[in-house]
């Protein structure tokens, strides 16, 4: 095959541009250690309406429902950190949710705590970044169930 002929139209193109196996395993751990951190230890006690978290959101005067909402919402990035197609998605919804929880820290609670959400904002932007390449087929498989109707 020369360097002028097209490739044939049923092979593969890559999704996501060729990185290192090193790169690509850290980014993996990465991906899951947030995971781990936003079901376990973010949306669980939500969740499960543990006191430090029911007395939060009732000091902020969010409630239950609102504590429930963001515990869901936070289970619901974790799990989609995990899923190819939803990487980047996940990550940039989770870095938005982070930008929430700052503001919330800084005008609730004076300040206090208002770095952890800034240092997960770092490694989600990463993965977001890093993951991009997926949010094209994403897009194709929403056309294609849009389509289906």
């Amino acid at each position: 095959m020369s360097e002028t002929t097209a490739r044939p139209a049923s092979a593969p193109t890559a999704a996501v541009p060729a990185r290192p196996r090193g790169l690509r395993v850290a980014l993996r751990v990465v991906q899951v250690l947030l995971a781990l951190f936003f079901a376990v230890a973010s949306a669980l006690p939500k969740l499960i309406a543990h006191s430090s978290a029911a007395d939060t959101f009732a000091e902020m005067g969010w409630g239950d429902a609102g504590m429930y909402a963001i515990g869901v919402l936070e289970l619901t990035g974790a799990v989609a950190l995990l899923v190819p197609v939803l990487q980047s998605v996940a990550a940039t919804a989770l870095s938005a949710l982070m930008v929430g929880a700052f503001v919330v820290q800084l005008t609730y609670f004076d300040g206090a705590n208002a770095a952890t959400p800034l240092i997960l904002m770092v490694p989600l932007l990463v993965v977001a970044r890093a993951r991009r390449g997926h949010n094209e087929e994403l897009r194709r498989l929403l056309r294609a169930r849009i389509l289906r109707g």
